[in-house]
């Protein structure tokens, strides 16, 4: 049985910036391009805008919000803010190109050289890699050897994501099909919760291989952990290839879904709230190597493997795996039962990267630090509070907003404990304990008894 102590994470929060700059808030109305949104819609409020009020603070006009659906608002493509002078006074748009973003929100310390990449000149007759010599970041010890290892986790995890690998088309779709195209086998709320999982998590799940790819992977100087980096790079494109597979056999407007987290601002408030991370670390200029530099990698990590991973995806997960424990959509709930397996794998070694850069440098764990963290892990936990009541308006499946409230609270204490931080929600309990069970693979037929799950190598995995 999975432990669900895992990480947690860190992001600057900017409260006074309109998440949706199309979104404009009136007098007892929210606009939206040409269109008006009643006040009570406030599912569609945008996150930090004038007048924004919490969906999480008491309940929701569901009607309105269901109706929504068709509104298309325009997400922020660049989330840093922009500087005064590149704004034009007549639209309130900022000039296209590069050169937008405030130099202050992007600032770090030019002068770092970081570690070793892999891509050095060849030095003949080089001394042999020793593991004394070996670092998480700001190594400078050869990267294209990977043996001797020094941090055997790393390597166990890379082995056991090996062991764990599966394929979308090996999962039986017809019952799904069958059930979808049935106009009474499923009611609006219920399609409305796929339809919006389905938009978070394809672009989600490639929003975490481009921070890998793009950014993460050129900061971590060892190769056992850049093995495991390149078995979950893989992972996430594995992801992106399910719910592709699952927009396809539903026969759904793949428009409509993948391009949802720049539509609908529930989707949008989690990418945009992600994406400044990896544009840091993605800057060709950004190298680790001095305490500002290496703080803001660790504030990444924490950012990506605990909140986003960590938090952010775990509504989605209850939800659609709640609809296979009923026998509804139980193709697609298989599909997720294995994406959340994979991702819990993700999170821990994000975890174990995080602490032993905490063992290996001590004096980066400031109180500042943590305290920024904290404020990014209550920022995380509201934000998917929300996109709870947005995606479940009026409860459904024996399940409603307020339980996912507890529940995140539940999750972001397992988050803080597991990185070191004081648990923010004293008392907090987990209302889906069954969670756990899902994650118990160690059986002769999965979860939703839809197909066999042995896999020639997946016994050998130990969730302790």
């Amino acid at each position: 049985m999975l432990d669900w102590d895992d990480p947690l994470a860190a992001a600057p929060r900017r409260r006074d910036q309109p998440l949706m700059p199309s979104m404009t808030v009136a007098s007892g109305s929210v606009t939206v391009g040409d269109r008006s949104v009643e006040e009570a819609d406030v599912g569609l409020r945008a996150h930090g805008s004038v007048g924004h009020v919490r969906p999480t603070r008491g309940p929701t006009a569901g009607e309105a919000l269901m109706g929504s659906v068709d509104l298309v608002p325009l997400a922020d493509p660049d989330p840093i803010p922009v500087r005064p002078d590149r704004i034009l006074p007549e639209t309130g748009f900022p000039l296209p190109g590069p050169g937008n973003a405030d130099p202050s929100e992007h600032a770090f310390d030019r002068s770092a050289e970081g570690g070793a990449t892999g891509l050095e000149t060849l030095e003949m007759g080089a001394g042999r890699v020793r593991v004394d010599d070996k670092k998480i970041i700001n190594c400078r010890a050869d990267l294209n050897q990977l043996v001797p290892f020094k941090y055997d986790w790393a390597w166990q995890k890379y082995l056991d994501a090996c062991a764990n690998h599966w394929m979308p088309q090996e999962i039986n779709m017809n019952a799904d099909i069958a059930l979808w195209k049935d106009p009474h086998g499923l009611t609006e709320d219920e399609r409305t919760i796929i339809k919006r999982n389905l938009g978070f998590f394809s672009t989600a799940d490639s929003l975490v291989a481009n921070n890998l790819v793009l950014a993460v992977y050129r900061h971590i100087t060892n190769p056992e952990c850049r093995q495991y980096l390149l078995r979950q790079a893989f992972e996430e494109a594995l992801h992106t290839h399910a719910y592709q597979y699952a927009v396809e056999s539903l026969g759904l407007d793949a428009g409509e879904i993948f391009n949802m987290y720049r539509e609908l601002p529930s989707v949008a408030r989690k990418a945009e709230w992600a994406l400044p991370f990896t544009r840091y670390l993605a800057d060709p200029h950004f190298n680790t190597g001095t305490p500002e530099n290496d703080r803001k990698l660790l504030r990444e990590l924490v950012a990506f493997y605990v909140i986003f991973e960590g938090i952010f995806f775990y509504v989605g997960f209850v939800q659609v795996l709640s609809m296979g424990r009923r026998n509804k959509m139980t193709g697609t709930a298989e599909q997720f039962q294995y994406i959340l397996r994979d991702e819990s794998m993700h999170m821990n070694f994000g975890i174990d990267v995080i602490n032993q850069i905490k063992i290996e440098n001590p004096d980066l764990w400031t109180g500042d630090l943590k305290q920024e963290l904290i404020g990014m892990i209550r920022d995380a936990v509201d934000l998917e509070s929300q996109y709870a009541h947005d995606t479940m308006p009026r409860g459904v499946l024996g399940l409603n907003a307020p339980m996912f409230e507890e529940y995140l609270k539940f999750i972001a204490n397992r988050r803080c404990a597991q990185i070191g931080l004081q648990e923010q929600y004293p008392g907090a309990t987990n209302p889906f304990p069954w969670m756990s069970e899902v994650l118990d693979l160690k059986k002769e037929k999965n979860f939703f008894e839809t197909r066999v799950t042995e896999y020639q190598t997946g016994g050998t995995l130990s969730w302790d």
